[in-house]
Protein backbone atom coordinates (compact mmCIF):
# COMPACT_ATOMS: atom_id res chain seq x y z
CA UNK A 1 0.00 0.00 0.00
CA UNK A 2 1.87 2.77 -0.62
CA UNK A 3 4.90 5.15 1.30
CA UNK A 4 4.24 5.95 4.86
CA UNK A 5 6.55 7.80 5.77
CA UNK A 6 8.45 10.08 3.09
CA UNK A 7 11.52 11.60 4.38
CA UNK A 8 13.32 14.72 1.81
CA UNK A 9 15.85 17.39 1.97
CA UNK A 10 15.73 20.22 -0.18
CA UNK A 11 18.09 21.48 -2.76
CA UNK A 12 19.22 24.55 -2.92
CA UNK A 13 17.25 25.48 -6.04
CA UNK A 14 14.04 24.15 -4.37
CA UNK A 15 14.29 20.33 -5.43
CA UNK A 16 12.75 17.52 -3.53
CA UNK A 17 14.22 14.25 -4.76
CA UNK A 18 16.08 14.51 -7.93
CA UNK A 19 12.73 16.24 -8.92
CA UNK A 20 14.70 20.04 -10.68
CA UNK A 21 13.16 22.93 -11.39
CA UNK A 22 10.08 22.46 -13.98
CA UNK A 23 9.49 18.97 -13.28
CA UNK A 24 6.15 18.28 -14.00
CA UNK A 25 4.21 18.63 -9.95
CA UNK A 26 2.12 15.22 -11.78
CA UNK A 27 5.21 13.33 -12.35
CA UNK A 28 5.76 10.04 -11.38
CA UNK A 29 8.92 8.04 -10.85
CA UNK A 30 11.58 8.79 -13.54
CA UNK A 31 14.48 9.17 -14.79
CA UNK A 32 15.74 13.26 -14.89
CA UNK A 33 18.66 14.92 -16.17
CA UNK A 34 20.23 17.15 -13.45
CA UNK A 35 21.03 20.67 -13.02
CA UNK A 36 24.35 21.99 -12.53
CA UNK A 37 23.71 23.73 -9.42
CA UNK A 38 23.02 20.01 -8.09
CA UNK A 39 25.88 18.66 -9.95
CA UNK A 40 28.29 21.48 -8.40
CA UNK A 41 26.36 21.30 -5.02
CA UNK A 42 26.82 17.24 -5.23
CA UNK A 43 30.84 17.12 -6.58
CA UNK A 44 31.84 16.97 -3.07
CA UNK A 45 30.42 13.18 -3.10
CA UNK A 46 32.86 12.01 -5.51
CA UNK A 47 36.65 12.48 -5.89
CA UNK A 48 38.11 14.20 -8.60
CA UNK A 49 38.66 11.74 -10.23
CA UNK A 50 35.63 9.75 -10.11
CA UNK A 51 32.56 9.73 -12.67
CA UNK A 52 29.56 12.02 -11.05
CA UNK A 53 26.47 10.70 -13.14
CA UNK A 54 24.21 13.61 -14.53
CA UNK A 55 20.79 11.47 -14.20
CA UNK A 56 19.42 10.37 -11.73
CA UNK A 57 16.24 7.97 -10.76
CA UNK A 58 13.24 9.83 -8.35
CA UNK A 59 10.35 9.47 -7.21
CA UNK A 60 8.14 12.26 -8.68
CA UNK A 61 6.26 14.65 -6.91
CA UNK A 62 3.09 13.17 -7.33
CA UNK A 63 4.19 9.98 -5.94
CA UNK A 64 5.90 12.07 -3.10
CA UNK A 65 2.77 13.72 -2.51
CA UNK A 66 1.10 10.07 -2.48
CA UNK A 67 2.67 9.24 0.94
CA UNK A 68 0.74 8.92 3.99
CA UNK A 69 3.41 11.57 5.26
CA UNK A 70 6.24 13.38 4.58
CA UNK A 71 9.47 15.08 6.59
CA UNK A 72 11.25 17.52 4.95
CA UNK A 73 14.73 18.26 6.38
CA UNK A 74 16.62 21.46 5.65
CA UNK A 75 19.84 23.06 7.37
CA UNK A 76 22.49 25.90 6.14
CA UNK A 77 22.23 29.47 5.13
CA UNK A 78 22.37 28.07 1.54
CA UNK A 79 18.92 26.01 1.84
CA UNK A 80 17.14 29.29 2.85
CA UNK A 81 16.03 31.01 -0.17
CA UNK A 82 14.82 27.16 -1.46
CA UNK A 83 13.11 26.68 1.76
CA UNK A 84 11.24 30.72 1.30
CA UNK A 85 10.10 30.13 -1.70
CA UNK A 86 8.24 26.32 -0.66
CA UNK A 87 7.05 27.79 2.01
CA UNK A 88 5.94 30.98 1.31
CA UNK A 89 6.24 31.23 -2.61
CA UNK A 90 3.41 30.20 -5.58
CA UNK A 91 2.57 26.69 -6.23
CA UNK A 92 5.02 26.09 -9.22
CA UNK A 93 7.09 24.01 -11.07
CA UNK A 94 9.83 26.46 -10.59
CA UNK A 95 10.03 25.49 -6.83
CA UNK A 96 9.34 21.73 -6.90
CA UNK A 97 9.18 21.62 -2.78
CA UNK A 98 6.40 24.18 -2.66
CA UNK A 99 3.88 21.12 -4.09
CA UNK A 100 4.50 20.19 -0.36
CA UNK A 101 2.06 23.10 0.48
CA UNK A 102 -1.01 20.65 -0.45
CA UNK A 103 0.11 17.67 1.40
CA UNK A 104 -1.84 17.58 4.80
CA UNK A 105 0.22 15.52 6.93
CA UNK A 106 4.16 17.85 6.02
CA UNK A 107 6.25 18.09 8.63
CA UNK A 108 8.99 20.58 7.79
CA UNK A 109 12.00 20.77 10.54
CA UNK A 110 14.52 23.65 10.01
CA UNK A 111 17.53 24.94 11.81
CA UNK A 112 17.88 28.92 12.45
CA UNK A 113 19.83 29.27 9.29
CA UNK A 114 17.53 27.00 6.70
CA UNK A 115 14.64 29.49 8.28
CA UNK A 116 16.43 32.56 7.85
CA UNK A 117 14.72 34.21 5.23
CA UNK A 118 11.06 33.57 6.35
CA UNK A 119 8.89 36.38 7.32
CA UNK A 120 6.90 36.12 10.84
CA UNK A 121 9.14 33.82 12.21
CA UNK A 122 7.67 33.94 15.43
CA UNK A 123 4.35 32.90 14.20
CA UNK A 124 6.21 29.61 13.18
CA UNK A 125 7.79 29.44 16.58
CA UNK A 126 4.47 30.12 18.45
CA UNK A 127 1.91 27.84 15.99
CA UNK A 128 4.63 25.06 16.61
CA UNK A 129 4.34 25.41 20.62
CA UNK A 130 0.15 25.46 19.84
CA UNK A 131 0.65 22.70 18.19
CA UNK A 132 2.33 21.09 20.79
CA UNK A 133 0.10 21.56 23.40
CA UNK A 134 -2.67 20.32 21.55
CA UNK A 135 -1.08 17.21 20.79
CA UNK A 136 -0.48 16.92 24.39
CA UNK A 137 -3.60 17.68 26.17
CA UNK A 138 -5.71 15.32 23.52
CA UNK A 139 -2.70 12.61 23.42
CA UNK A 140 -2.13 13.01 19.44
CA UNK A 141 0.95 11.33 18.86
CA UNK A 142 1.79 9.27 16.32
CA UNK A 143 4.65 6.09 16.54
CA UNK A 144 6.34 5.49 12.57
Amino acid sequence: GGVDLQILGIGANGHIGFNEPTSSLASRTRIKTLTQQTLDDNSRLFAADEFQPTLAMTMGIATILDARYVLLMATGKNKAKAVKDMVTGALSAVCPASSLQLHENAIVLLDKEAASELADQEYYIWANQQNLKINQEFGLYHNY
